[in-house]
């Protein structure tokens, strides 16, 4: 979710249910660290606790340093990134690369827990490709040297994000250890949320993806864990007010170069799947400034109807 979850998302997201959101992953490499990219990944500005930074590497005392660097910054929980399966981190043996070498991991996670007086938490993915599922030996090394909680993507790293996602091995990982696993991978609505907690046993389930456009996905959720009825979707009134919020804040936090550019993916994600959306975006896409943006926009949902539903 690298160039996804900034403070303008992961704010949104806490508002509409989130129960705990995470940082852009961080590299390890401190040669990284002063870069305008790293910095905005760690600004929380007034988000509330537990804030949460996910850092990546392949060296434990590196990783260590990282943790302790995002400590001092203000992280309240450190999160460790062993599930990305992105050639541009697995070619430098980090992400889901580490899942073939149990022992280096074991060192990278006694390093970084020994580092910081924060939890640590770790995401994994089920194994390096289906004939190797090693989910439940990395996770009681995981359990051994001090991590808080776990969250394990039902795919492989050969996987990538294509094909079906299997939650066997995360039911699996549930029954070996004693700490909190979140399952996650292709959770994109509430009933297959209580399907997935149901069938792992897992404490709770972690979205990706299927926030993006789509963030009140979390109260949605909540609200069917909770009553076991569905939530009523979102009114295009309430989409707009989102939405106009959302590019506001993207605006104010990158400055109008940076949010012409952010807001574009986001904008598209949300509007794309509604009548009209694609001819939209192409045009919302060209616009220079913010105040057009915002303009194009709010002309939208005026024109689209504020009776109309987001399925």
């Amino acid at each position: 979710m690298a160039g996804v979850t900034d403070l303008p998302f992961r704010q949104l997201c806490r508002k509409m249910g989130a129960g705990l959101v995470v940082s852009e992953m961080v590299a390890a490499n401190p040669n990284t660290w002063d870069t305008r990219k790293s910095r905005q990944r760690v600004q929380f500005g007034d988000e509330p606790a537990p804030r949460s930074v996910q850092i990546a590497g392949y060296d434990p005392q590196m990783m260590a340093d990282a943790a302790r660097f995002n400590a001092q910054l203000g992280a309240e929980i450190i999160d460790i990134n062993m599930g990305c399966p992105a050639k541009k981190v697995c070619k430098r043996a980090a992400g889901s690369a580490l899942l073939q070498h149990p022992e280096l991991v074991k060192d990278i996670l006694t390093a970084t827990v020994n580092a910081v007086d924060v939890p640590v938490t770790l995401k994994i993915r089920t194994g390096w490709d289906t004939q190797n599922r090693n989910a439940v030996d990395i996770a009681k090394i995981a359990e051994d040297a001090g991590i808080a909680a776990l969250a394990v993507h039902g795919r492989t790293k050969a996987c990538r994000f294509v094909g079906e996602v299997e939650y066997d091995t995360i039911a699996e990982v549930v029954q070996n250890i004693s700490i909190p696993v979140f399952a996650n991978g292709d959770i994109t609505d509430p009933r297959k949320a209580t399907e997935v907690l149901k069938h792992t046993g897992a404490a709770a389930v972690m979205i990706g993806r299927a926030a993006q456009g789509n963030p009140w996905i979390f109260n949605q959720i909540n609200h069917f864990l909770k009553y076991g009825q569905p939530l009523a979707p979102p009114s295009m009134e309430e989409c707009s007010r989102i939405m106009s919020g959302h590019l506001l804040a993207l605006h104010e936090f990158y400055g109008e170069a940076g949010g012409l550019r952010i807001s574009r993916k986001h904008i598209g994600w949300y509007i794309n799947p509604l009548v009209g959306g694609r001819n939209f975006t192409k045009v919302f896409n060209a616009l220079e400034t913010t105040e057009r943006q915002r303009q194009l926009l709010q002309d939208f949902f005026l024109n689209y109807g504020s009776e109309e539903k987001v399925a």
